[in-house]
């Protein structure tokens, strides 16, 4: 009797253990974005890229699947929304009308996937991992992050041009396809344009569909925590339009890495992905 007792006590441990996480499947497209399948109101399915520097959701003016079940006010704003993914609901989502999302996506949800847990990025195997504990942090080395209006911040040390280490913050942002992406005040300040050397120029378009001309220069090192990056890419925009006030780590950085969050938001864990040798993601 004592031996079951036992094994019904390892069994029901290990059950626990089990539905202490939940995984989420994604795909990454060729732009770098997650795109993960939800079901909004029980009723649109949508395809919607994952972004890092936003907690809540929005709806694509460009979108390819109906979203007739979200219903917008004049302030093109439609609050307690139900969401499905995977094995997640969420409740009292709120959507944002026509801001323009990453290819393939019908628009976008924000970090309210993972309110109050301690999350994984997992590029190896394409999928979110949420935990209500830590996990095993074997191999991982910690960075430190700050949040700012619910945009994740971490430090990086930049040489342009053989000058010496310059510390510099960047807001993750998942939903820009290439690396780095310099804020104009940097840019202008370290006179990247004249320093750099310029390997493409493309125009693009912001979430506000204005017209951005943007440049991408090889910086000769980038160092995140004890990671140095050589002779990567790096990106800028030029012209009259500076409305770039932050720099940001992209998709294409984020991805050479796995990424563990903790609850509190005070610490992320990276170690190398399958990814991390991957050519620079170019823009042109």
């Amino acid at each position: 009797m004592l031996k079951k007792t036992n094994l019904l006590l390892f069994l029901f441990a290990g059950y626990l253990g089990i539905q202490a996480q939940q995984t989420i499947p994604f795909r990454i497209t060729k732009y770098n974005n997650i795109i993960v399948k939800s079901q909004v109101n029980k009723k649109d399915s949508l395809d919607l890229m994952f972004q890092i520097a936003m907690k809540d959701g929005s709806i694509s003016p460009e979108r390819q699947r109906k979203a007739d079940h979200i219903i917008f006010n004049k302030e093109e704003i439609s609050d307690h929304n139900t969401v499905d993914i995977g094995p997640v609901t969420l409740k009292d989502v709120r959507f944002f009308d026509n801001q323009l999302s990453g290819y393939e996506s019908d628009g976008k949800i924000g970090t309210s996937l993972f309110e109050g847990k301690t999350f994984k990025i997992d590029y190896d195997n394409s999928q979110f991992v949420i935990y209500d504990k830590n996990p095993d942090l074997t191999g991982y080395q910690p960075l430190k992050i700050m949040l700012d209006q619910g945009v994740f911040i971490v430090a990086a040390d930049n040489v342009v041009d053989g000058e010496k280490q310059q510390e510099s913050y960047f807001a993750l942002q998942s939903g820009y396809s290439g690396g780095v992406l310099y804020s104009n005040e940097f840019t202008e300040e370290k006179e990247l344009e004249k320093k750099l050397k310029i390997i493409g120029e493309k125009t693009l378009k912001n979430s506000n569909a204005q017209n951005l001309a943007i440049k991408q220069g090889i910086l000769p090192f980038l160092k995140l925590g004890n990671f140095v990056f050589k002779d990567i890419s790096v990106a800028f925009f030029s012209g009259n339009l500076k409305t770039q006030n932050v720099s940001y780590f992209g998709a294409d950085m984020l991805r050479r890495f796995i990424w563990i969050f903790d609850a509190d938001r005070n610490t992320a864990y990276i170690k190398p992905s399958k990814y991390y040798s991957e050519p620079y993601y170019k823009i042109n």
